[in-house]
């Protein structure tokens, strides 16, 4: 689950099926009780209608809680980000930051560095349809040091510039669960 609307379908699935939840929060749901194989299976094959998938290993699982975390970085926090990424996500994961590098590069094809950026111009590209802040309001916002810098990064992941992008008719913004 990496957005508000998988949370939503999870919450929805495990109430049709009347699994009781404590929480579901962004890649995980805790359940007070042990499923049997059956409610497991049903829960699999409801996600899975759903467009979204069960994770049970613990490689998968970390996958998902390092995406986690990068998207609430990106798209829910305010405060900017202290510390480097790799000291951050090591912090809260409990793991070392090479191992966690090396496993999502390899499941994912991309670099955890590469994935939060392409979050950011992401991020980026929604405040420019909003058009509600200036390109240094979004600057500041999203935690460059400069406008410069936002449109170098823009630039290259997206092959346009900001000012380019906002001008276009048909803005093409990618779905969180796709990058």
């Amino acid at each position: 689950m990496v957005c508000i609307r998988c949370k939503l379908v999870v919450k929805s699935e495990l109430d049709k099926l009347g699994i009781a939840y404590t929480s579901v929060e962004l890649g995980e749901a805790d359940l007070p009780e042990m499923l049997s194989l059956l409610q497991f299976e049903m829960i699999r094959t409801a996600l899975h209608e759903s467009g979204l998938e069960l994770i049970d290993d613990k490689k998968s699982i970390l996958i998902g809680k390092i995406k986690k975390l990068i998207i609430e970085l990106v798209h829910y926090s305010e405060e900017p980000l202290v510390i480097n990424l790799s000291v951050y996500l090591s912090q809260e994961l409990k793991h070392d930051y090479t191992y966690m590098a090396n496993l999502f590069s390899e499941v994912q094809g991309i670099t955890i560095e590469k994935y939060f950026i392409t979050h950011k111009i992401e991020r980026v590209k929604e405040l420019l349809i909003y058009d509600e802040l200036s390109l240094t309001e979004i600057a500041f916002n999203m935690h460059y040091s400069s406008v410069a810098h936002l449109s170098t990064q823009f630039k290259r992941v997206t092959g346009l510039t900001p000012s380019h992008f906002k001008k276009l008719k048909d803005k093409r913004r990618s779905m969180l669960e796709d990058l």
